[in-house]
């Protein structure tokens, strides 16, 4: 394989990890709006995610660093022309990770309203955002011969990105509650089952209507039906699973089931985008490829002597970290009060 397609793989791989993993922490985090009954159960929430939160987004910025040395175009035309929207979605991820730790530091009932609010918002609006995100660049955004991206406000935010960004925060939601019943006993297990059993079928729902969209609005299926149609059919079997194992209490299968969706969404768009990167709605000429954007071949084997040396090492941390704190949260360990 060329090593700008090997980095094309790598970098949706990292997209995709970052997904099925920050993607429960969103949905936790959203879930505190929901599920607690009490101060001390949001506390077990919060608990929950707090080994792994950080460790997840460090998904995101390798992403970003592997765009940036493998597809310096990618990255240019990317992180220019979503700009404000970029901004914002740090600022809501910075927001979140402050929630986080200032939260239990003032013992005052009106501190904490404001931090738990800080935690929804930080949680709902990231997932929003990319959603709008990758949705405008799969359907098309305005990139010239220069591959200068000019989008207006209507080219990122339309109806069919505010519904990428709706379904995306629907699944984070949804896996975030069948993480909680991985990690907490008690009533508050069963309500995040049966909270998870209800929104299945509305985020069903919701990625039927999305992908219908991207059928008609987008050129993926022209370019790549014989492989898309597949995971559409397969991503409808995941829900089916999904709902069997939650009315089973199979909660570890249900899961997984929850994951792969995030997995098969994000999997379907870039196997739709390959070979582009971005693609243009002034002329198909004008789109981004894994070959015009990409860097120089020696670039290119520098990077994957690193990422060889070094990912095996990444990955044995993040595994450790996830069987270290794989029990349960309980009413008995310690809670910030």
């Amino acid at each position: 394989m060329p090593l700008n397609e090997l980095w094309f793989v790598l970098i949706a791989v990292l997209f995709t990890g970052f997904f099925f993993l920050e993607g429960f922490d969103f949905g936790v985090g959203m879930a505190t709006l929901l599920l607690p009954r009490s101060d001390g159960e949001k506390r077990i929430l919060i608990n929950s995610i707090g080994p792994f939160w950080d460790a997840n987004e460090v998904w995101l910025i390798t992403a970003a660093g592997a765009m940036f040395a493998a597809f310096p175009h990618w990255y240019a035309t990317l992180f220019s022309g979503y700009y404000v929207l970029l901004t914002f979605l740090l600022l809501a991820l910075i927001f979140r990770g402050v929630a986080f730790e200032f939260r239990g530091k003032v013992d005052k009932q009106s501190w904490r309203k404001m931090w738990d609010a800080a935690i929804v918002i930080g949680s709902a609006v990231p997932p929003l955002l990319f959603g709008l995100l990758f949705a405008s660049m799969i359907k098309g955004v305005p990139i010239g011969p220069d591959m200068e991206m000019t989008a207006g406000f209507t080219d990122i935010v339309n109806g069919y990105s505010i519904a990428g960004g709706v379904t995306l925060v629907g699944l984070c939601l949804l896996h975030g509650f069948t993480f909680i019943t991985l990690r907490v006993e008690g009533e508050m297990r069963v309500q995040a089952r049966r909270w998870a059993e209800r929104l299945l079928p509305i985020v069903a729902g919701l990625l039927a209507l999305f992908t219908g969209w991207t059928f008609v609005v987008t050129d993926l299926f022209e370019h790549r039906g014989n492989m898309l149609l597949p995971l559409v059919i397969l991503g409808s079997i995941v829900c089916v699973l999904a709902a069997i194992f939650l009315r089973k209490g199979r909660e570890g299968w249900a899961f997984g089931m929850t994951g792969s969706l995030i997995v098969l969404t994000f999997v379907s768009m870039f196997v739709g985008l390959a070979p582009r990167l971005m693609v243009s709605s002034i002329q198909s000429a004008y789109a981004l490829t894994i070959q015009n954007a990409a860097s120089s071949e020696y670039t290119l084997k520098v990077m994957t002597v690193v990422a060889a040396a070094l990912l095996p090492f990444v990955l044995a941390y993040q595994a450790w970290s996830y069987f270290i704190f794989h029990k349960r949260i309980t009413n008995k360990d310690h809670l910030e009060y």
